[in-house]
């Protein structure tokens, strides 16, 4: 085997050291890039069981840990910087289990059709330079040579600019994630969130009555005392005292539980008398669910809160 066609090994000029040094800093932001392209990649959506989410970072961070750089920003421009109007469907109806807790969770940087494809240009182009510095930069420069130093500073000195350009970039995009995620769990902690998660009430105050805490409440205590039979309102009544405090026709804006019956279209209600001097006493049974109406949702004005006091009376 000859030597010929070994590279060769004598040093270049001083300058030489220049060269490397400026190489090294470029290549050092190249990969400074790529790590926070994965790290954003990992964590900027999530989506199904709760108990699946710890393995699903796992799994996606061991995934993305062998792709290129051209195969990273393809991703990144699929998922995560997207044109304006741009839809994804992360809990499909008819892949997400309704036995279990399934949540969802997604940050996107959405741009006018014109600002993402000048973005997704302008990343397109900094692959292409990295390629350049990783795979070409020695046939492309002499660099044992002065005068290929003095070339190869310039071009690396610009280089290392656009490099950095898009790496101030995409810790810009990491940055609004972190304040966006940090707002979303400051927003987590609020009665507002808990409304909504649990009550079904938006943050606006509106909400669907047959997605309200006190009527899937109300379902759950009517089935286990009656099934699909008449129950008493009262022994109703005294079963959601004991297991769901929390859930009051008050919440909903509702002055009796025979309110609440009424506007959410998920019961029957009849009054019926043990004799004929008896009094008249409510009882209820569970309507099948459907659908719901247009019936059903109800706005709530700024401000929790009936306009007359709560009263428990039957009417």
């Amino acid at each position: 085997m000859t030597t010929d066609l070994l590279p060769p090994e004598k040093l270049g000029p001083e300058i030489q050291r220049d060269v490397q040094r400026l190489l090294g800093r470029c290549m050092v932001r190249i990969q400074q890039y790529e790590i926070a392209l994965k790290s954003l990649l990992v964590h900027h959506e999530i989506a199904g069981p709760v108990e699946t989410l710890a393995g699903q970072i796992e799994k996606r961070a061991e995934e993305l840990s062998v792709k290129t750089l051209g195969a990273l920003k393809e991703k990144l421009f699929e998922t995560f910087v997207v044109p304006e109007g741009f839809e994804r469907e992360l809990l499909p109806a008819d892949k997400i289990p309704s036995d279990r807790i399934s949540v969802a969770h997604s940050f996107r940087m959405t741009l006018y059709p014109e600002q993402w494809a000048q973005t997704k240009s302008s990343i397109d182009e900094f692959v292409v330079l990295r390629n350049e510095l990783v795979h070409h930069f020695l046939s492309r420069f002499n660099i044992w040579e002065e005068q290929g130093c003095l070339e190869a500073i310039a071009y690396l000195e610009e280089s290392y600019l656009r490099i950095d350009a898009r790496f101030q970039e995409l810790r810009a995009w990491m940055m609004a994630m972190q304040k966006a995620g940090e707002a979303m769990a400051s927003f987590a902690k609020s009665e507002t969130y808990h409304d909504w998660l649990v009550n079904g009430i938006n943050p606006d105050g509106s909400f669907e009555w047959w997605q309200t805490g006190i009527v899937r409440a109300l379902r759950t205590e009517v089935e286990a005392l009656a099934g699909d039979n008449w129950i008493a309102l009262e022994a109703v009544k005294t079963q959601m005292l004991a297991q769901h405090p929390d859930q009051t026709p008050l919440k909903f804006r509702c002055t009796t539980w025979q309110q609440v019956l009424h506007e959410s279209a998920a019961f029957d209600l009849e009054y019926r008398r043990e004799s004929d001097t008896g009094p008249r006493k409510a009882w209820i049974r569970l309507r099948p669910e459907r659908p719901p109406s247009g019936r059903a949702k109800e706005h709530k004005r700024p401000g929790r809160g009936p306009a007359i006091p709560p009263s428990d009376q039957i009417v």
